[in-house]
């Protein structure tokens, strides 16, 4: 039997729909975005385990007669990792929780204002003024602006030089 085509789509939505919520600039919806893509994870857990089988509660005698699959008992793997997930889901959520009540306090809104230092670097890369950066040129982007005696020597050994290495040039003296 193949995986739930509407489960896995639904997973997806529901992730996708979580991470729309979790870039919004609230915690109220940053929290539901949190609770919609964790359910989302549960609900691909869930379809990536397969079919539906007996239930993975069984006594020693049967253990070894016992097949998981189609016929057999579901795997417990997935299921494990599902009240993992909801476990790890409830701790976050408290967190996220005791940030909004702070912010609420602190501010009366759950809205996050935006960094002071933020700010700044936006409006310094919007006008591409590198002065309070580490690049000094400006025609390569990648360069670092290092001191001179923070610069590493080249390494003296080339690929040509380890293709001339021999197990002799190796053995100090003939200690073998």
């Amino acid at each position: 039997m193949s995986p739930n085509l509407t489960l896995a789509i639904m997973a997806g939505v529901l992730f996708g729909c979580g991470v729309t919520l979790l870039l919004s600039r609230s915690l109220t919806r940053a929290l539901l975005g949190v609770l919609l893509m964790s359910n989302g994870v549960n609900m691909a857990f869930l379809v990536a385990a397969g079919p539906a089988g007996l239930p993975p509660i069984i006594d020693k005698a049967e253990a070894a007669a016992t097949r998981i699959g189609a016929d057999g008992i579901s795997d417990p793997l997935p299921q494990a990792m599902v009240l993992t997930a909801i476990v790890i889901t409830l701790a976050v959520t408290g967190f996220v929780l005791a940030l909004a009540h702070r912010q609420w306090q602190l501010a009366s809104t759950d809205d996050v204002a935006d960094d002071a230092e933020d700010t700044r670097l936006q409006e310094l890369a919007e006008s591409n003024d590198l002065s309070g950066s580490d690049y000094t040129d400006t025609a390569d982007p990648h360069a670092l602006a290092d001191d001179e005696e923070d610069v590493l020597p080249p390494d003296p050994v080339t690929m040509a030089d380890h293709e001339q290495i021999v197990p002799e040039d190796l053995d100090p003296e003939g200690a073998r």
